[in-house]
């Protein structure tokens, strides 16, 4: 056994003397911006774990990780890098990119975390049954979403609405307790 430690080691000095990799003893690289992104969102929903979704939650977030401040510099940062890459709003439909980039999970404190690229239309009808915490990120224009310029919005529990990118471009980071959404509510 020792003879076969030995090798391995030899082989791996070889490997690095000779300019090669060992892809046994590579880091992960392929996944990084996905979990940088990730980490960003479990911190955050570390601090918003438990507390309802309510003017109190929409006034925190913007006073404490609103336009200006390093949350929010560092998510629109990850997220521009995503899309660039082609791993964030990979899929179109209606005018719209999007995506789901994670499930609901425990790291993420039940949230599921979506993303859309949107200028200058309105989305599909939807509901939140357990409501709905969005990051505006424009990207072109004086973008606003549904009418609130960059920074945080939270729609409570049981509230609809037609998601609508005015006067520009803006990506919007979706956070849905449980990952539910309901497509098929009209509004009131």
């Amino acid at each position: 056994m020792v003879g076969a430690w030995q090798y391995l080691s030899l082989a791996c000095t070889i490997l690095h003397i000779a300019g090669g990799r060992n892809p046994a003893h590579q880091p992960e690289t392929k996944n990084v911006p996905q979990t940088d992104l990730r980490q960003r969102i479990a911190a955050l929903t570390t601090q918003i774990a438990g507390r309802p979704l309510d003017a109190a939650l929409d006034t925190w977030l913007n006073t404490e990780h609103g336009a200006g401040s390093a949350t929010y510099a560092g998510l629109k940062a990850a997220c521009q890098q995503g899309v660039a890459e082609g791993w964030l709003c990979n899929r179109e439909g209606g005018g719209i990119r999007y995506g789901r980039i994670f499930k609901p999970a425990a790291d993420l404190h039940g949230y599921s975390v979506d993303v859309v690229d949107m200028q200058d239309i309105a989305g599909p009808q939807h509901s939140h049954p357990l409501g709905e915490i969005d990051l505006i990120m424009p990207l072109a224009g004086e973008a606003t979403f549904d009418g609130r310029p960059a920074g945080w919005l939270v729609c409570p529990r049981g509230s609809a609405h037609r998601p609508t990118v005015a006067q520009g471009r803006a990506l919007v980071l979706y956070l849905l307790p449980e990952g539910r959404i309901d497509f098929s509510r009209e509004p009131a």
